[in-house]
């Protein structure tokens, strides 16, 4: 039985392997890209822009990209945040096959995380009425019982015993 299943796990193993290896990486031949557009053409559009700033050590990268459609996008960052923590910022700009211009703007930070600012982006909604006064009312007199319940629960301290002066032997 074992023998049986150590060989269908090995013909498992060599019907995974792949035929052809690829061992090396080649970059695109030209400097564009296709872009997918709604009439399913695949029309190839010229990069004009590429300039990168890799990651320093201290987290401190840029991104500058443009190409001939109208497409940008900006991108920068640096480990100002908590424990170095990459904050970044920057805009993408694009135009909607109707022709509609697209533009996002945002920051993302250790204090608000992830921003964005575009005219695009939904709105909520306003509340839809006020709120009732006896519900008001009772929001206060539910925030007014914690705070008596926080101020008379014990302390979560410890104190340890007044030492006296007196020995008595142990109780058996």
């Amino acid at each position: 039985m074992i023998k049986a299943t150590f060989f269908a796990a090995l013909v498992a193993v060599a019907a995974a392997r792949p035929d052809a290896p690829r061992r090396t990486y080649a970059a695109p031949p030209t400097n564009t890209y296709s872009a997918h557009r709604s009439d399913d053409s695949n029309e190839e559009v010229a990069i004009l822009r590429d300039d990168r700033v890799y990651p320093s050590a201290a987290g401190q990268y840029s991104l500058d990209f443009e190409t001939a459609d109208g497409t940008k996008i900006s991108e920068s960052g640096y480990g100002s945040g908590p424990d170095g923590a990459v904050e970044s910022q920057g805009t993408v700009r694009f135009v909607h096959p109707d022709g509609e211009s697209f533009v996002l703007k945002y920051i993302a930070n250790a204090e608000g995380g992830y921003q964005p600012e575009s005219d695009a982006l939904p709105v909520a909604p306003a509340f839809p009425h006020e709120i009732p006064q006896f519900v008001l009312d009772q929001i206060a007199k539910a925030a007014r019982e914690d705070e008596e319940a926080a101020r008379s629960a014990p302390s979560g301290r410890y104190a340890a015993p007044e030492p006296t002066n007196t020995y008595r032997a142990p109780r058996f």
